[in-house]
């Protein structure tokens, strides 16, 4: 079984920037998709950025697009986001998940393993 442990989470300022990391334990075998999500108060969990194994495919939700960029160390089975250019409305728990086929896009269907999640909060 896999374990997935965020770390990198949170206070920031407005404008500011955090990495978030995701490093994973245990089967790790088969994670052709490793993604970022988040769940704000009050809202569905939503996806933030995909990538896959290969590195040849990224997905950011618009509202990251620009700001945010994922990255992943295969050796390590470690997962990584950058988040620039930080806003109030980015305020929410992130968690890592990994799945093993490979996923597009934002849909949080069809993903295996989650991580309990690390908290992102932004003041303005």
């Amino acid at each position: 079984q896999m374990q997935l442990a965020e770390s990198g989470g949170g206070p920031v300022q407005a404008g500011g920037s955090l990495r978030l990391s995701c490093t994973a334990s245990g089967a790790t075998a088969n994670m052709f998709s490793m993604g970022w999500f988040r769940q704000a108060p009050g809202k569905e969990r939503e996806g933030v950025a995909v990538i896959h194994d290969s590195g040849d495919y990224e997905y950011y939700a618009p509202s990251v697009a620009g700001r945010f960029s994922i990255s992943r160390d295969n050796a390590k089975n470690t997962l990584y986001l950058q988040m620039n250019s930080l806003k109030p409305e980015d305020t929410a728990m992130y968690y890592c998940a990994t799945a093993p086929m490979r996923r597009y896009g934002s849909t949080t269907l069809g993903w295996d393993n989650w991580g309990q999640g690390t908290q992102v909060t932004v003041s303005s």
